[in-house]
């Protein structure tokens, strides 16, 4: 495979920028200023819930669309009213989008054939293309002879051949199952590291956004909430959607002391980030997996933060609890599977929180944070 590659035509990595964004459809707001730079070489992912606008942004950097405002600059050339078949971008859509009529093979080439190149080279890209997505062997096949995760393989390989300046990738593993899009994933990221070139990932997964990208833009309502590395996104949200959208979060009740830390039952802990003053009520931003919790035994004096098992639910080494606090408060704890035998629904537990600087938010009513996005 090695040699093949070394003959395919050169992919250049390419920058892209959106800026200042906007698309308005009637009285509706896709997206409001979007802001984004996307470095040469780079996997980004735009993550966020349906209607957000990580859609709108893909179609618009791919020219099925134009903003209502705003520049889309690639290589710092304006390509915002450049059309779709001048912009040299590959896209794969969720539906793969196959001809039925097509082996694997001439679905592949068809791009190239559309391209003018000759009949000879057509065929040796496909066949390229075919064995860099590990379909060699199903060169002769026709979509219905092929499974998904085998058809959208091919729409990858289809993508490609055509040496594209951004590869654009639109919930392209949505319609698969589970083992099939893990399997995927890996795939994708090793032909894109491969290959080098600037792909834009679209998902509401995650999962998929956080093992894939190097990058990931979380959206919500037409605006880029955060766009961070997937390590710093997890463990510093910059704001309680992302906290809350990025993997699971506890709101756990606290009070900023006089000394700048955060009051939190019985603890008192190192607040990361900007410290409200001394006595405002905050929500301490705390993971599953910070929750630590041990049983109490029956003669031990309860505190109002200690806590009962309400559910446990088993996920292999790991086991997430539910529990409920004396004073009403709920939160999620993960913990190695080998202790939930003794973590059983009813168990009296005394929680504490992993000893690390935790992110705090003022104390606001759920109604005022929404009208504040």
């Amino acid at each position: 495979m090695t040699a093949q590659m070394e003959t395919r035509p050169a992919t250049t990595s390419t920058s892209v920028e959106f800026v200042g964004v906007t698309r308005v459809f009637g009285s509706t707001t896709a997206l409001a200023g979007l802001d984004l730079a996307i470095e040469p070489g780079e996997l980004l992912a735009l993550l966020g819930p349906s209607g957000c606008g990580k859609t709108t942004a893909l179609r618009l950097l791919a020219g099925f669309d134009q903003p209502t405002s705003g520049e889309i600059l690639v290589d710092g050339r304006d390509v915002t009213r450049l059309a779709v078949n001048k912009r040299d971008m590959g896209m794969v859509f969720q539906s793969y989008s196959l001809f039925p009529t097509m082996s694997a093979r001439d679905n592949v080439a068809f791009g190239l054939r559309l391209r003018g190149s000759a009949a000879s080279a057509r065929r040796a890209r496909a066949g390229e293309l075919l064995d860099l997505v590990g379909l060699s062997a199903h060169l002769d096949k026709f979509p219905h002879q092929l499974s998904g995760g085998q058809q959208q393989r091919v729409a990858l390989a289809r993508a490609l051949a055509i040496a594209p300046r951004v590869l654009l990738l639109d919930e392209p593993l949505s319609a698969l199952d589970a083992l099939v899009r893990a399997q995927l994933r890996e795939e994708i990221r090793r032909i894109q590291l491969e290959l080098g070139v600037t792909t834009v990932f679209v998902t509401h997964d995650q999962e998929e956004a956080l093992s894939m990208a190097d990058r990931v833009g979380v959206m919500r309502a037409g605006r880029l909430e955060q766009c961070d590395v997937p390590s710093v996104l997890y463990q510093r949200p910059a704001t309680a959607f992302v906290a809350e959208f990025v993997g699971t979060m506890n709101q756990v009740p606290g009070v900023i002391g006089a000394d700048g830390r955060v009051q939190v039952g019985t603890q008192a802990l190192s607040v990361d980030g900007p410290v409200p003053a001394a006595g405002v009520a905050v929500s301490v931003l705390a993971r599953p997996e910070a929750v630590l919790i041990e049983p109490l035994a029956a003669v031990d004096a309860r505190s109002p933060s200690d806590a009962t098992v309400l559910v446990a639910t088993f996920f292999g080494a790991v086991t997430r609890l539910r529990l409920v606090r004396a004073d009403g408060v709920e939160l999620l704890a993960d913990v190695a599977s080998h202790r939930a035998a003794e973590l059983t629904p009813g168990t009296a537990v005394r929680v504490s929180l992993l000893d690390r600087p935790v992110l705090v938010r003022a104390s606001v009513p759920r109604e005022a944070e929404a009208e504040h996005h």
